[in-house]
């Protein structure tokens, strides 16, 4: 497997909506489970209020199926009642990746 290229989404939560949004990220990992293309997906949170979903792919295929798919979807029905800004996201070109295989 080599990774290629990546995806950076950096969210910042409304004042009072840092746990519905973790709550939203932490069920999205069922969601991506779905797709085969998105090899690794990580929700991670920076602050109190800054979050963030990080994913990797083989292919620009695969991240344009992710793009295309649930998790973005999701994300814009919630994001007026959730986000304090649009979603900054971020494509990205992996230069090295240490797993569990070296």
């Amino acid at each position: 497997m080599t990774l290629k290229l990546g995806v950076l989404a950096l969210l910042k939560a409304k004042p009072g909506s840092e746990n519905e949004l973790a709550a939203f990220l932490e069920s999205g990992g069922k969601i991506v489970a779905d797709e085969p293309a998105t090899r690794t997906w990580y929700a991670f949170q920076v602050d109190d209020n800054t979050f963030g979903i990080f994913d990797t792919f083989e292919d620009e295929a695969g991240r344009q199926e992710h793009l295309n798919g649930k998790i973005p979807a999701a994300l814009g029905e919630v994001g007026d009642s959730l986000l304090a800004d649009a979603p900054d996201i971020r494509l990205t070109n992996i230069l090295a990746v240490k797993d569990g295989s070296y």
